[in-house]
């Protein structure tokens, strides 16, 4: 259900003689309290488990899937913005994600969730797109921005960068795992580290921007 969901809507954004706001609208409507239930069922709890150290264990794919929806509903916020409330979820409710992140589930998922936060940072609906800055002269999407970089900033302050982890590991054609018998040591994930440095600043940008006092500022 959750990979026939989000290929429909990669599929409308693709579209270019659809209406897309009104057929992404038609659609997402009636599943905005649902989505937004899974959000809170799938990443409001524990992920220490042993189901999560696996990236090919049925409960690990349940949540790349996931991951690939949030995706999805990003791309068609900011190229749309549309007022859903499953488009804004993943901003107003950030704290399920950055408690993943420092926990023991795979490092590809945290992985996927870390690129998936710089996007939202960089105001970006993919990988390879522009920035979007002009969504932040929308009050909801200043609004949503405001709370991601809150909920950064808080952990932060905390240990949350002291427990990402930054895997070392060789580079292979066609896989990431060394083999059996080499002990080859690579460097730390370099990608993985900008892409959580920019969160931080990008985090640190907006608070300054939109903070009314020089004490909040401090």
């Amino acid at each position: 259900c959750l990979w026939t969901l989000t290929a429909i809507i990669k599929d409308i954004l693709k579209e270019e003689v659809l209406p897309k706001a009104g057929v992404l609208k038609k659609l997402l409507a009636p599943l905005d309290a649902v989505i937004e239930g899974f959000y809170h069922s799938i990443l409001f709890h524990h992920f220490d488990s042993h189901h999560y150290t696996s990236p090919y264990s049925e409960a690990a794919n349940n949540l790349i899937s996931f991951i690939g929806l949030l995706e999805a509903l990003l791309a068609s916020r900011i190229e749309l913005e549309l007022p859903l409330r499953c488009q804004r979820i993943f901003f107003l409710k950030v704290s399920y994600v950055l408690n993943l992140i420092s926990s023991s589930i795979h490092y590809l998922i945290k992985k996927k969730f870390i690129m998936l936060l710089k996007r939202c940072v960089l105001y970006k609906s993919k990988e390879d797109a522009r920035s979007g800055s002009l969504f932040l002269q929308t009050p909801s999407f200043r609004e949503d921005m405001l709370a991601l970089s809150n909920a950064a900033l808080q952990v932060v302050d905390l240990t949350w960068l002291d427990q990402i982890q930054l895997r070392e590991k060789a580079s292979y054609f066609g896989s990431s795992e060394a083999a059996p018998g080499d002990n080859t040591q690579g460097g730390s994930d370099q990608t993985v580290l900008r892409a959580v440095s920019l969160v931080v600043l990008k985090a640190l940008e907006f608070k300054f921007q939109n903070s009314a006092t020089e004490g909040e500022i401090k």
